[in-house]
């Protein structure tokens, strides 16, 4: 059992496939939730969620393929993203979980518990559609190498704030964690018709959206809820990254569901 603070998590990896897969393992004595973020993103950004959690879940959330400190693998299929996440679960002999997906995680989390039922016995989904039509073209024109931490993040503009955990100094410079055209990679993979997964499982799922969504309708929201069964809709006031815009909020629904979904 780990016991460590959410304050200190553990970062460790898994080998599959010959790549390795990074993930921070925030500790407690609680059953686990098993968190995916979104493109740009890496575990560091459930943190607060951790905290917000603790003691009573332990929180262990993984640098997907090609993001944080997770090797680059040479495709960004969904079947990549899901064998992967069923890979490190089985891995660390965890299942059935609760997991938590936002936005690309959030599809490669409904898309896990539909092919590996017996891994999640609930889900929680962050702001994304069982259709998804994105396009994130517009990060090709952000910088590949700066000279200062400084510079990259002029360079990067009105972005920065939201790239904050995946800034890096490189051995050539101050860049990304991750590659600006393996995301819009990812992005086209994703993009598609999910209804046939996010209508396969059966346990219990809360659905999470913003109001000022550009990426999740309000009637898509709706439409969702209401045609899977034993799922749960919850709004409040924010864009697209619920669980940073507002993230007591966002840790308060996830709390309540959690107590009501065991």
């Amino acid at each position: 059992m780990v016991s460590i603070s959410p304050d200190e998590p553990v970062r460790a990896a898994v080998t599959l496939g010959g790549r390795q897969l990074s993930y921070l393992d925030f500790g407690g004595p609680g059953p686990v939730l098993f968190a995916l973020h979104g493109h740009f993103g890496e575990a560091r950004t459930f943190a607060g969620l951790a905290r917000a959690l603790a003691p009573e879940w332990r929180v262990i959330a993984l640098d997907q393929r090609g993001h944080g400190r997770s090797d680059r693998p040479a495709d960004f299929t969904r079947e990549g993203y899901v064998q992967d996440a069923a890979g490190v679960l089985s891995r660390l002999r965890l299942g059935p979980v609760t997991v938590l997906g936002h936005s690309l995680g959030g599809v490669n989390a409904y898309q896990l518990a539909a092919r590996h039922p017996y891994l999640v016995d609930s889900l929680i989904v962050e702001d994304i559609g069982a259709e998804v039509a994105g396009d994130l073209s517009f990060c090709l024109s952000w910088p590949h190498r700066a000279p200062t931490r400084t510079a990259l993040v002029e360079r990067l503009g009105e972005a920065a704030p939201y790239l904050v955990d995946a800034i890096r100094e490189h051995a050539d410079g101050w860049g990304l964690a991750f590659r600006p055209g393996d995301m819009v990679a990812s992005q086209q993979e994703l993009n598609g018709v999910h209804w046939i997964d996010w209508l396969a499982s059966a346990c219990p799922a809360l659905l999470v959206r913003g109001t000022r969504s550009g990426v999740l309708s309000a009637e898509h929201a709706r439409d969702m809820a209401a045609r899977r069964p034993d799922t749960r809709l919850a709004e409040l006031v924010t864009g697209h990254t619920v669980h940073e815009s507002d993230p007591a909020g966002f840790a308060a629904i996830v709390r309540s569901f959690l107590l009501h979904s065991r």
